[in-house]
C-alpha cells in the first residue's frame, strides 16, 4: 500500500515512511496499539510540539513488533501563551494526548472503507513473519502507550 492508497497519508515530519521492518522470530499476536513519543523541538521558536506515533503488535513472549513509524500529530498553542518552548504542561493531559494517537490512526478521510486499518495492519505484521488477520487484530484490546518525554512534558516543572 503506498502512502495515500485507502485514505492513508504519512505524517509530514514521519520518520522514513518507506522503511522496511525485517522479519521477526514468529509469535502469537496477543494485543495491538500505538506509542507515541516526543518529536525533537523546531529550531524556528514556533510555539507547538509534534509527536511522532508508531503501530504496534505484542506477541505472547512479551515482544513489541513495530509495524509502521509514519503517522504524528503536532499540537500548537497561541502566541499570547506563557510556555517556555516545548512545555505543553497546562495546555494537554494524558487524556488528551491519548485522543489525540488514536485520532493519528484513524484514515485521513472517508474512502476507506474500515474504521481502523485493520487489514493494511494484518498485512505488515504478516510482511514481518507474524500469521494474524485483519479479524484477528479487530477483536483485541487497543493500548496507547505514551513514553516518559511525553508524560514528563504534562508534568509541572516543580514535579519532574
Amino acid at each position: 500500500m503506498n502512502d495515500v492508497e485507502g485514505g492513508w497519508r504519512a505524517h509530514p515530519d514521519a520518520f522514513d515512511v518507506h522503511k522496511k521492518f525485517l522479519p521477526v522470530k514468529p509469535g502469537r499476536v496477543v494485543g495491538i496499539g500505538a506509542i507515541c513519543d516526543v518529536m525533537p523541538q523546531r529550531l524556528d521558536g514556533a510555539r507547538c510540539q509534534s509527536f511522532s506515533v508508531s503501530e504496534f503488535v505484542t506477541l505472547e513472549d512479551g515482544r513489541r513488533v513495530i509495524l509502521h513509524e509514519d503517522r504524528g500529530f503536532t499540537i500548537g498553542w497561541g502566541s499570547s501563551g506563557e510556555l517556555g518552548s516545548g512545555d505543553i504542561q497546562g495546555h494537554e493531559t494524558l487524556e488528551s494526548i491519548t485522543r489525540n494517537v488514536l485520532n493519528a490512526v484513524l484514515p485521513d478521510d472517508n474512502e476507506c472503507a474500515e474504521s481502523h486499518p485493520w487489514s493494511w495492519l494484518a498485512d505488515l505484521a504478516q510482511a514481518r513473519g507474524l500469521n494474524v488477520t485483519a479479524e484477528d487484530l479487530r477483536g483485541l484490546a487497543y493500548e496507547v502507550i505514551l513514553t516518559d518525554k511525553v508524560t514528563d512534558g504534562l508534568r509541572p516543572p516543580e514535579a519532574r
